[in-house]
């Protein structure tokens, strides 16, 4: 694991992964690696009955890696953008109550993995979430689209996907990218909080009702994320 930029730590039953660069808290392949290594822990050598994945003040995450997404190589932006959908799915399909602290900013990749948490909590303030790309003139991949239709309201999903509107944090409740909104101060606090309680739900009966819930949507991501990957092995573009 990255030291300098994602760390765990414990709090009671709660693990906290956090992503810290500094600046847009980039997911970089060498970031979702961490990431992994982590939940690895949390799920091996030194289980916890929930995990909390937070940012820094202002900023949970701008999204994917902008070096290698402006840098032209086809198979390098989808082998990344293709890894940060696995890392979605894995928080998505987790037995363990996963909870975003979403500290500040999250936009695109940022944003979805606010999507694939359990229980997302808001930093309230000018702070801008959503998935941009149609904005920066991107589009979607598969299984992004999916998770979208997976937690986005109904009738956000048209603003939030082909206009790529970036909601404040209040809307973003409204809209489905959030849960609720504490003062920035308390996120983390709220969110290790909100952590301990599912923890203490019992959790033969959390897992097995979530992955009640979730199996349609589980299902169709995983075969778009298996279509990309294979893609993405065989040299061809994906976005």
């Amino acid at each position: 694991m990255d030291s300098k930029v994602v760390t765990l730590e414990r709090h009671d039953d709660v693990a906290v992964i956090s992503i810290d660069d500094g600046k847009a808290n980039a997911l970089s392949a060498e970031v979702i690696a961490a990431i992994n290594a982590a939940l690895d822990t949390v799920e091996g050598v030194e289980p916890a009955g929930a995990v909390v994945i937070a940012g820094r003040d202002g900023m949970f995450s701008g999204g994917f890696d902008l070096k290698v997404m402006r840098g032209g190589d086809p198979r390098a932006i989808g082998s990344l953008v293709t890894s940060g959908g696995e890392l979605v799915l894995r928080l998505y399909r987790s037995g363990r109550p996963v909870v975003c602290a979403c500290t500040g900013h999250a936009i695109a990749a940022g944003a979805l993995i606010a999507l694939g948490s359990h229980l997302r909590v808001g930093a309230d303030g000018d702070f801008r979430i959503g998935l941009i790309e149609t904005t920066i003139g991107m589009v979607l991949p598969d299984w992004a689209l999916l998770f979208a239709q997976e937690r986005v309201t109904r009738r956000h999903l048209h603003r939030a996907l082909v206009e790529g509107l970036a909601y404040s944090p209040p809307a973003a409740v409204e809209a489905g990218f959030l849960d609720l909104v504490v003062s920035p101060d308390q996120v983390l606090k709220t969110a290790i909080e909100e952590g301990s309680r599912l923890a203490a739900l019992p959790g033969a009966a959390y897992a097995g009702n979530a992955a009640k819930l979730r199996a349609p949507g589980i299902t169709r991501i995983e075969k778009a994320l298996a279509d990309d990957r294979r893609a993405v092995e065989g040299g061809a573009a994906i976005i």
